[in-house]
């Protein structure tokens, strides 16, 4: 495959990712939390606050907040991470428009419980869990939902604060506007719905920070055999991999030895070990979680230097 092919291919798998998560996020949305009019944060999280409160659909609303922060992105974030904004904005519009239109609804024109009645916490950790989850696939394929993703993914990009915590602070504004929709009933009942929504927002931003965390985790393997060369050969070529190769010294047999000392996503544990194990099955290995990676291949250094470093 050629660098174009590839450049083109990842871009494609980038969308059909992006698409797949807002499945999940529209599927997760719609039967577990809408029907048990559950709040949420974000602009879908407003949307549907709005929604509740005055009837007025949710893709509507969403799409009227998404049209005026584009300019953000596209300022901010570049060219590339708008369109596949404007796209994941547009999808998820569909989806949910669609989703309203089909989700069935009783005799009193409201939407069915899935799970039944008095299933609420229920009902909102199934709908929390699955939208934590397609955010982190639509962040992980360089795509946003929009909204507050935006000011998520910006915040991201300069400063190395991870995207739950962000979200977060924005959610907390969001879900307490409902203490200001009388249509929600009396300042109890507002804040046991305030309540709900604070714990949407910690299940769906503790499965986004773990889901994103998980992919980009990575590890350090020390490896000690008499055939370094052989399996530093493998790694180089087979896996396109950095090895590193340190001068090792037995304090029992007072041999030398050299210790290749690599870096990888956890991902990429299972075939290095394979790789070692063929080429030499009575290696020593040692392998360990790292907190972070950053340079060539890994995380950015979202940090910046003052110029008064620089001298």
């Amino acid at each position: 495959m050629t660098i174009d092919h590839r450049m083109i291919w990842n871009e494609v798998k980038d969308y059909l990712f992006i698409v797949l998560g807002l499945l999940i996020y529209t599927v997760g949305f719609t039967l577990f939390l809408m029907p048990y009019q559950i709040v949420t944060g974000g602009v879908t999280g407003l949307s549907a606050i709005i929604f509740y409160a005055t009837g007025f659909k949710i893709a509507n609303t969403y799409l009227i907040i998404n049209a005026s922060l584009l300019i953000v992105a596209l300022k901010i974030l570049g060219f590339r991470f708008m369109m596949k904004t404007i796209f994941a904005i547009f999808v998820l519009y569909f989806m949910l428009m669609v989703a309203q239109m089909v989700m069935p609804v009783d005799a009193e024109g409201r939407y069915i419980k899935i799970l039944g009645e008095n299933q609420e916490f229920m009902s909102l950790i199934l709908g929390c869990c699955s939208t934590g989850i397609s955010l982190a696939i639509v962040f992980l394929n360089n795509g946003s939902t929009g909204g507050t993703d935006i000011i998520a993914a910006s915040i991201n990009k300069y400063h190395n604060v991870s995207l739950g915590t962000v979200l977060i602070f924005v959610d907390l504004f969001i879900i307490g506007t409902c203490m200001f929709f009388p249509q929600f009933g009396t300042y109890i009942e507002r804040t046991h719905k305030v309540m709900f929504g604070l714990c949407t927002m910690a299940i769906e931003n503790f499965v986004l920070d773990y889901v994103m965390n998980a992919r980009r985790e990575s590890v350090q393997f020390m490896i000690f055999s008499k055939k370094w060369q052989e399996i530093a050969n493998a790694i180089g070529t087979q896996m396109d991999h950095g090895v590193t190769i340190l001068d090792g010294h037995g304090w029992y047999t007072g041999q030398e030895m050299k210790v290749l000392c690599i870096l990888a996503k956890k991902r990429e544990s299972v075939y290095i070990f394979r790789l070692i194990k063929m080429i030499d099955p009575n290696a020593f290995v040692s392998q360990s979680s790292v907190i972070g990676v950053y340079g060539e291949g890994f995380d950015e250094m979202k940090v910046k230097v003052k110029s008064d470093d620089k001298d």
